[in-house]
């Protein structure tokens, strides 16, 4: 470990103070830091229609996919590898580091692996005869009686993990994690506390998400949770607007390499942001519902602030969770407003998912990265498609174009079906 610590380089407890010193993105926007800030600081929708797979018959035909990771990266497992090794190497790399030998723990945020359609139907073809027994107890039986070792390698828990450690050359076990949509904050929280606990210099947190399948369409479109405004895919996702109809599912791969304060200057890194504080908080109400007075919310929102060692006036900006459900958006202005009081109707804050959809496990990771691209550049992104503003949730949602500021500390929310909310205060530089 790193000695001689300065005070400048402890927070008000005493910790470490956390740096950010390197970034990676991958999104429907593009592939690459530069091409998603210039894309999101335009305004510009990476949603599109889905030509994946036929959409005949569904109620949602748009999505914010990665088509373009190539053909070879056609399961949920392998395009969630191949998005989050493209995010964690230019991280890396921009860190100053090598990427295959970086030296720190990986915390993974990935989604469930489970059997896509495409290896039940493989299975089921195997086994021709008629059987009584249906659904996952026969394909069980099938896959006992014809062993296939592809479909075990992409149905395995820790694969992508396993692989992203042997590319990037981490150390120890690579923790695989799914806190729903707030797992790639999560990511980053477990990271912060590695290095405030003093078990390395460094770390490497990315959330990724690849699982953009006919089966997850339908599914979401079950809980009712989808927009339905598939005429124009660009303007599906309108965040706080009066006629938000749910959200769009995306794809995506956030990564931020981090950092004790003491170690990156010690090696003449480029401090790029600051993770003043992590808030965590569940909500035990119901799986996909928030807790009707928003008491988790805002408890997760004061963690945060809390273990920053700031209070709410020093909150210059909100990166939104900012769905584009009826519910979710309502539920996060409840919460910010109890918090924030009057001031909320001042502070900027908007959301990123405007343009790039619900990048689900991935959001955390990806939103956190734009908000330190936000710190750096003195711009705030829009909230696109803000054209019929919802007057029971009065805010500054910086509508439809980028706005220049100067800002030193942004929250940035996750808040995750089954009750799982994370909120990360980032800062420009840090504290005195």
């Amino acid at each position: 470990m790193s000695a001689n610590v300065t005070a400048a380089e402890t927070d008000f407890l005493g910790r470490p103070v956390i740096a950010v010193t390197g970034l990676g993105v991958v999104s429907s926007l593009g592939r690459g830091v530069e091409a998603n800030w210039a894309a999101l600081s335009s305004g510009r929708s990476g949603i599109h229609r889905i030509e994946r797979f036929s959409t005949e018959g569904l109620r949602t035909t748009i999505s914010g996919s990665v088509d373009f990771m190539g053909a070879e990266n056609d399961t949920s497992t392998t395009l969630s590898y191949a998005m989050a090794e493209a995010a964690g190497s230019e991280a890396v790399l921009m860190a100053g580091l090598p990427d295959d030998d970086f030296g720190g723990p990986l915390f993974l945020a990935a989604p469930p692996v489970e059997m896509e359609w495409q290896h039940r139907l493989a299975l089921d073809a195997m086994d021709g005869a008629e059987r009584e027994e249906a659904g996952y107890d026969r394909l069980l039986e099938v896959a006992r009686r014809h062993p296939n070792p592809a479909i075990y390698r992409l149905t395995q828990c820790s694969r992508i993990s396993e692989l992203l450690a042997d590319r990037l050359g981490t150390r120890g076990l690579p923790i695989t994690l799914s806190t729903a949509c707030a797992s790639g904050a999560t990511a980053i929280q477990l990271g912060v506390e590695a290095i405030r606990r003093g078990e390395t210099d460094r770390a490497i947190a990315i959330g990724t998400d690849g699982s953009i399948t006919p089966e997850s369409v339908i599914r979401f479109s079950l809980l009712s949770a989808l927009s339905t405004n598939n005429d124009v895919p660009e303007k599906a996702s309108k965040p706080f607007s009066k006629d938000r109809d749910g959200f769009v599912m995306a794809e995506g791969a956030g990564a931020l390499v981090l950092e004790s304060l003491t170690a990156a200057k010690a090696r003449g890194a480029r401090i790029l942001g600051i993770i003043h504080g992590c808030g965590e908080r569940a909500d035990d109400f119901h799986r996909t519902r928030s807790k009707p007075d928003g008491s988790p919310i805002i408890a997760t929102i004061k963690a945060g602030i809390a273990d920053a060692g700031m209070e709410p006036t020093d909150i210059d900006y909100i990166n939104a969770h900012g769905t584009s459900t009826p519910e979710n958006d309502r539920m996060e202005a409840t919460g910010l407003g109890a918090i924030f009081g009057e001031a909320l109707k001042t502070t900027p804050i908007s959301s990123n998912k405007s343009m790039i959809g619900h990048t689900l496990t991935a959001a955390g990771a990806i939103e956190a990265a734009f908000s330190v691209l936000s710190l750096q550049h003195g711009v705030l992104p829009p909230t696109i498609n803000y054209d019929n503003p919802d007057p029971a949730i009065p805010l500054d949602t910086v509508p439809n174009t980028a706005r220049s500021a100067d800002i030193r500390t942004v929250l940035s929310n996750s808040f995750g079906f089954g009750g799982q909310n994370v909120c990360l205060v980032i800062g420009r530089e840090p504290r005195a």
